[in-house]
């Protein structure tokens, strides 16, 4: 069956509309109506004839608070429908799943122990250094495009909380980044932002179309959430063209690199199999048949995949999300033996705007902007580095303020020729050195320093999908099949390990702050001297604003009363209001959580000793700062609010508010006493 066949969803009514009142209410100084017949589809498609409707924006709810204010409340887990069948977004009222209510506060969680000197007390915050915003992990989809996983979600059970490939989230990705941008908006005129920064994942599978749907929404342009046939764009809230609000142009932002912004689905390089033709399958006019890649991993580590079972055996088609369906209904999936699909694959229309972006392009891009800076920070890549799309630059947000970002790409590259999934941490040998000579620098010149990257480290095993990528070992198919392609040029420059050894001896080092694996967590990274508390430094990781929380953080830096620095980071809810598409998200994520039932306190133990796939291969674990063992004991530097004692905030809680306490060197108090007498 051809997807684009509507005649079967005919009358299908519009859910939530914004009449043109209240978009004009609400959105003074943004254009208040466009005619529908003069939209340009897609990303520089041919024009519509649908008639004279208004296009309007989706403004938010105007009450804005953090959650220091007040919590998301729900119930954790409702019976009804089990995770394989996710994808029944019309049975979601049914069970009550999705829906909830605000509750109580979630207090900061003050930590002045795990890096400080002993017998540390908190003093008084005097001075604010910093004030900014980070979001992460957006993963703007292109939820009609021929070339996803969605099936895999529900066929395999290892993949059943996969909500990478398949969420009911996906209709809405676009929307939920403009309530995010608006909620900002309304923090920053009450306590301005020096900027924002986004940590990455910006798009969910590298295409042209989701990746300026991005930046248009954050430039605040009319935009137009579908792709192909654009079915729906006239009658499904969702699909239809609307005015984006964008930013406020006073803030700055920039960018990161993340490992979906360059990898098929954030795993495999587009150009990596060339036999495979996974870059001509973005343009394709028909539905993907692949075969259960989740299916085929192993479950020890590293991860390793058969790429060619996956991209060679046409078992399973993935289907798209009807655009003309209200719940996104996912068609044109299931078995390439089941009798509906005799007469071949299911067809689409090809779209040239989904066409997958190099390294390269992909940074290009941000420079075709409204906002501020042009280039979001990759005007600040030095020219001799910028071959081969060379993302990392530094930046200080405030001259008066000795404190600098460096803004990291620490993603696989493609040219590695590895064939485990791309989504471990990872640094060649160009970019380590330019880290190190950044760090160098900001020590001598006597600057504050944050790191701002895609994926973080010392969270997970060595060898997960979420971790450091193991340094490269000899090319040995007896011992490490997996690295006997990777080019020396390509291996990993250097050990988590010694990384960690490297952050260390920079006393002025505040933080690391990294998206990546969806979660709220803050950890801590003492020093390896205890007689030089300085060298310590703290990891802030930040949620998705695709999967719940749904959560962006902000930072404020205080220099305090007795010199130390306190980070102050906090949890935001986007606010919606009711009836737009970005509340209907919210409703979506967490019936997503409530049925999937994810891990949102994640917290692992620092085991040694964890086995490779070949031949019992021992691999560096997690942590080197922590001590290796195998008593399952998590990690006690990640910490949590506390769920099983009463009081608590609320009955559920994926968020974590904290004040984090950092020494400084004495050169450094003695260069901000000038500074700050």
């Amino acid at each position: 069956m051809n997807h684009n066949d509507s005649t079967k969803r005919a009358g299908v009514p519009c859910v939530g509309q914004i009449t043109r009142r209240t978009f004009l209410k609400y959105s003074a100084g943004t254009v208040g109506a466009i005619s529908l017949g003069s939209l340009t589809f897609g990303c520089g498609g041919g024009s519509s004839d649908s008639g004279a409707a208004a296009i309007a924006s989706y403004p938010i709810d105007p009450n804005v608070k953090t959650t220091l204010d007040r919590m998301l409340s729900f119930p954790a887990s409702l019976p009804g429908l089990n995770a394989s069948q996710l994808r029944e977004v019309a049975q979601y009222a049914k069970y009550g799943y999705g829906n909830w209510t605000f509750g109580s506060p979630l207090p900061l969680k003050q930590r002045p122990t795990d890096i400080m000197p002993a017998g540390y007390s908190v003093p008084t915050r005097k001075t604010k250094l910093l004030n900014f915003f980070a979001f992460t992990d957006i993963h703007i989809t292109d939820k009609e495009a021929p070339n996803q996983l969605t099936y895999i979600q529900k066929l395999d059970p290892g993949s059943y909380n996969n909500t990478s490939i398949y969420s009911p989230v996906m209709m809405c990705t676009t929307h939920v980044l403009d309530a995010a941008m608006q909620t900002a908006n309304a923090l920053h005129q009450q306590d301005p932002f020096d900027f924002g920064i986004s940590l990455g994942d910006t798009c969910n599978n590298t295409s042209y179309n989701e990746l300026r749907w991005y930046i248009d929404v954050i430039d605040g342009k009319v935009i137009t959430p579908s792709s192909g046939d654009h079915l729906g764009a006239d009658s499904i809230d969702y699909q239809k063209p609307y005015q984006a609000v964008g930013l406020d142009k006073s803030i700055a932002w920039y960018q990161a690199l993340g490992n979906h912004d360059h990898f098929y689905i954030g795993s495999f390089p587009v150009d990596g199999y060339p036999a495979y033709g996974l870059r001509n399958s973005y343009l394709a006019d028909s539905v993907w048949a692949v075969g259960d890649v989740l299916a085929l991993l192993p479950t020890t580590f590293p991860i390793l995949i058969d790429l060619a079972s996956m991209l060679t055996k046409p078992s399973y088609y993935m289907g798209v999300l009807d655009g003309a369906s209200p719940y996104g209904e996912v068609i044109d999936s299931g078995p390439a033996s089941d009798p509906a699909f005799a007469a071949g694959a299911p067809k689409v229309t090809a779209d040239a705007n989904r066409r997958s972006l190099v390294r390269s392009g992909w940074v290009q891009e941000f420079f075709n902007t409204t906002s501020n800076p042009v280039g979001h920070g990759f005007n600040l890549v030095d020219p001799a580095l910028a071959s081969d799309g060379f993302a990392c630059y530094s930046f200080v947000p405030n001259a008066k303020v000795p404190l600098k970002v460096i803004v990291l790409d620490d993603t696989r590259s493609e040219y590695d020729g590895a064939t485990d999934i791309h989504g471990h941490g990872y640094l060649d040998a160009k970019r380590w050195t330019w880290l190190q000579a950044e760090l160098d620098k900001g020590q001598a010149a006597n600057q504050l320093m944050i790191i701002a990257a895609h994926v973080p480290i010392g969270v997970a095993a060595i060898g997960a999908l979420t971790e450091w990528w193991a340094p490269v070992l000899p090319a040995n198919p007896t011992t490490a099949p997996q690295y006997v392609n990777v080019p020396a040029q390509y291996q990993n420059a250097v050990t988590l390990t010694d990384l960690v050894a490297k952050l260390q001896s920079c006393p002025n080092l505040l933080m690391w702050v990294a998206g990546h694996r969806h979660l709220n967590t803050v950890k801590a990274f003492p020093s390896a001297d205890k007689a030089k508390p300085e060298q310590g430094f703290w990891q802030v990781e930040t949620s998705s604003l695709r999967d719940w929380p749904q959560q962006f953080r902000t930072f404020q830096i205080y220099l305090n009363s007795d010199y130390t620095v306190s980070i102050v980071t906090v949890n935001v809810d986007p606010s919606v209001a009711a009836g737009t598409p970005a509340a209907t998200s919210r409703k979506y994520a967490i019936a997503t959580q409530q049925i999937v039932q994810n891990n949102v306190q994640l917290s692992n133990p620092n085991y040694a000793n964890l086995k490779g796939v070949a031949t019992g291969l021992a691999l560096p674990t997690m942590d080197p700062t922590r001590v290796q063992d195998n008593s399952g004991t998590p990690d006690p530097t990640i910490q949590f609010v506390d769920l099983s004692n009463a009081p608590i905030p609320v009955p559920y809680n994926g968020s974590y508010n904290a004040e984090l306490f950092k020494q400084l060197s004495p050169a450094m108090i003695n260069a901000l006493k000038a500074m700050f007498p």
